[in-house]
């Protein structure tokens, strides 16, 4: 929840700095273009596997809501081109556009989420990327981390075990490789404290939030 509060405040603050467009990567059951207000009148692109996205627009029928709020892009991000699915349909990378990339990184290749920011990087000057990630420990060593050791299990019993992380360390310079500028990078007591101020939940440290910048021609 504070994890999502977070990038609601980073989606927000971007589009009242000028973005106009949204595109939401492996959008899943994502809500932000039904909840907030912010995106009204707004083009918000929702990028998911074909048969989530298909299994979303019965259930947003279902209660009473209109799909057709969202450009629904259907891909794997595994074997798809994530630049060729959105120019068919209809982004417009000259505008400057927020990026929200939540949840998914760490269940990816290393070569899948370098094309992915190697496109954001080719965005508008001023476009930002939301994004969450693991930190590189967790894979290497999980009695590192408090409550690692249970999702690790967790998620590799239903078939989708982590496959990619990231050291908070070298971040920057990865980012830098794509025209990105790092803005932030908190961890999870960081994001709650920010969100929920003192809050007596901890655990999960080991997973990260970061925004980030296109720098553009700089």
């Amino acid at each position: 929840m504070a994890r999502t509060r977070l990038i609601d405040d980073w989606l927000s603050a971007g589009v009242r700095d000028g973005a106009r467009q949204v595109v939401i990567l492996g959008a899943g059951f994502d809500s932000r273009a039904w909840r907030l207000g912010v995106l009204a009148g707004l083009h918000v692109f929702e990028v998911d596997h074909p048969a989530t996205s298909l299994e979303k627009r019965r259930r947003l029928r279902a209660a009473g809501l209109e799909p057709e709020r969202v450009v629904s892009v259907g891909m794997d991000f595994s074997q798809g081109l994530l630049a060729d699915a959105l120019d068919r349909a209809g982004l417009d990378t000259r505008r400057r556009t927020v990026v929200i990339w939540e949840g998914v990184t760490n269940y990816l290749s290393e070569d899948a989420v370098e094309a992915v920011l190697a496109w954001t990087g080719g965005l508008a000057s001023g476009s930002l990327l939301a994004f969450t990630y693991v930190h590189a420990r967790v894979l290497e060593d999980p009695s590192a981390f408090a409550g690692a050791e249970r999702i690790l299990a967790a998620v590799a019993r239903t078939g989708e075990a982590w496959t990619f992380a990231i050291d908070p360390a070298q971040l920057p310079r990865r980012l830098a490789a794509h025209r990105l500028t790092l803005v932030e990078d908190l961890g999870a007591d960081d994001y709650r404290a920010r969100v929920c101020g003192s809050v007596d939940a901890h655990g999960y440290a080991f997973y990260r939030a970061a925004l980030a910048s296109v720098t553009r021609g700089q």
